[in-house]
């Protein structure tokens, strides 16, 4: 986790820097289409009696297009690369004793693309405060489980989710919070419970 957050802070900085090279007069124009990326922590869990509680950290990694059709709204569609990590509990062998195999690692990670669309709001006057709530697609792009009897197979290919969070649109610089919400179920062994994704996303990049 410490060297994700050094990573976020770097960039910023060196974003920060580039931000002399601009005039003011363009720094503080929202144009119709803009474009940038971002990078920081992903913290994830999922949803279920079979899964230890609490966040397990990790990165993210993306782009994104912004169209802002008047002065308080606009639309964000984003890509983003997301990998994410989920541990089982030591009661997962009430639930699936019949997928582990007899050693006691039980961490699975999972990487996947993020595709949101989300409506922009400016908050009050300001156009540099956005909230930020759309539906998200992930797609599935691998998975590797430890101690499983099921080729690691754990969760579906794809999945939906709720996102919600605030974005600090500054001249240059973006940095984003952001949470969400898992919609569908993503167990893929079988309908004896139902896992759903959840995390909590911090970021920072640039927008040009």
């Amino acid at each position: 986790m410490k060297h994700i957050i050094i990573t976020t802070l770097l960039l910023a900085g060196i974003i920060s820097g580039a931000i002399a090279q601009r005039n003011p007069l363009d720094m503080d124009r929202e144009n119709f289409f803009r474009f940038g990326a971002k990078g920081g922590l992903n913290a994830n869990k999922i949803t279920g009696s079979a899964y230890k509680d609490g966040f397990n950290y990790n990165y993210q990694l993306g782009g994104f297009l912004q169209f802002n059709f008047s002065k308080r709204f606009g639309l964000q569609p984003e890509v983003s690369f997301m990998q994410s990590e989920s541990q089982f509990s030591s009661d997962a062998n009430n639930v699936y004793n019949d997928i582990f195999r007899a050693g006691s690692q039980r961490k699975a990670k999972y990487n996947s693309l993020e595709i949101p669309l989300l409506l922009n709001l400016n908050v009050g006057s300001s156009k540099r405060v956005k909230l930020q709530v759309g539906p998200a697609f992930n797609g599935l792009l691998k998975q590797t489980v430890d101690s499983l009897k099921n080729n690691g197979q754990l969760y579906n290919k794809s999945s939906f989710a709720a996102i919600g969070g605030l974005w600090l649109q500054l001249p240059l610089i973006n940095i984003g919070a952001r949470y969400k919400v898992g919609l569908t179920d993503i167990n893929n062994v079988d309908d004896r419970e139902t896992w759903k994704n959840q995390a909590f996303q911090i970021f920072a990049g640039f927008t040009l």
